[in-house]
């Protein structure tokens, strides 16, 4: 049966890649973005299918519409971005995520909130489970970001308890793929972005600090049986547990691209987080989650993403 879906931050990375899924499977979708950090290059093909439908708005304001299902991933993701503008960035998270859990409310719509893993700050334990609380500076230039999103999981579930809404909570660990933007400062398209043009790659401290890349396939799968699984609310970590360093990943991406850049190492910014890997065991066990997109293949498709945007 045909679903009405609707998601938030639709024309951005991860939303485009949900509004194309989610048209694959047969569904009606809504996408709604304001464009801050969305692209409409990366939801073109998209305009011509007479089940997708595109709204210009700011999930600050209240939206009215009817649909099934909610994915709530309106937000500036990429430090670059929501330090841009703080206030803005936690307003977003916060009362987008009130407005989005009334329209829920409202029309009894299964919600999803897109968290992330920056709600365990920089962690003391390694790797991340979802009982872990977390270490985050309330203070520092990223707490628009990371207590915002701490913030909207309150509120999720508050909701559940107090509205009996149906609700879902990923928090997502680092993703990568087309339709990211080659300036959001994000290590994986500044590397490849700096190496296809000969620049220099810049590494942050001494370039020991780790991640865990999760191909941006793999987390749309995660996200679509998330939605779909009954009785299950999490928070559940989504993302791929392999973890490399920043040296690892600069090397690779100058192999895979053949490039003469030459690395440069610069000052660690504030608050950033030293260690970062999921622990997906519950992913695994009630979701039946298992990112197959290994680093390399990934970081090909990438590539070629950027090649042909940087030539445009």
């Amino acid at each position: 049966m045909k679903k009405r879906i609707l998601i938030t931050g639709g024309a951005g990375f991860l939303g485009s890649h949900l509004c194309k899924r989610l048209l694959e499977q047969g569904n009606e979708v809504i996408c709604v973005d304001n464009f801050f950090t969305g692209n409409k290059q990366n939801i073109i093909e998209l305009l011509d299918n007479p089940y997708f439908e595109l709204i210009r708005h700011d999930v600050t304001f209240p939206l009215y519409v009817e649909v099934d299902e909610i994915y709530n991933l309106a937000c500036p993701a990429s430090p670059v971005h929501y330090q841009f503008d703080p206030v803005q960035t936690t307003k977003t998270s916060v009362i987008g995520a009130i407005n989005m859990l009334g329209l829920a409310k409202r029309i009894k719509a299964k919600i999803l909130q897109a968290s992330t893993s920056e709600i365990y700050g920089d962690p003391e334990v390694h790797p991340q489970p979802e009982n872990y609380k977390g270490a985050v500076s309330t203070i520092g230039p990223r707490a628009c970001y990371d207590e915002g999103k701490r913030c909207a999981e309150t509120l999720f579930f508050d909701y559940k308890r107090q509205h009996d809404v149906n609700i879902k909570v990923a928090r997502i660990f680092n993703t990568y793929g087309p339709n990211m933007h080659p300036d959001d400062g994000r290590v994986i398209s500044n590397f490849i972005v700096q190496a296809l043009k000969g620049e220099d790659i810049t590494i942050f401290g001494q370039g020991n600090q780790t991640r865990s890349f999760c191909y941006v396939d793999d987390l749309i799968d995660g996200l679509i049986k998330l939605m779909n699984k009954e009785n299950f609310t999490g928070p559940v970590n989504l993302g791929n547990p392999y973890e490399f360093t920043m040296l690892q990943l600069a090397q690779k991406v100058i192999e895979l691209t053949n490039s003469n850049s030459q690395l440069v190492f610069k000052e660690l910014p504030q608050d950033d987080p030293k260690q970062r890997q999921p622990d997906i065991t519950l992913a695994q066990k009630e979701l039946n989650f298992n990112p197959t997109i290994q680093l390399e293949e990934g970081l090909i498709k990438t590539i070629n993403y950027f090649k042909n945007r940087l030539k445009g």
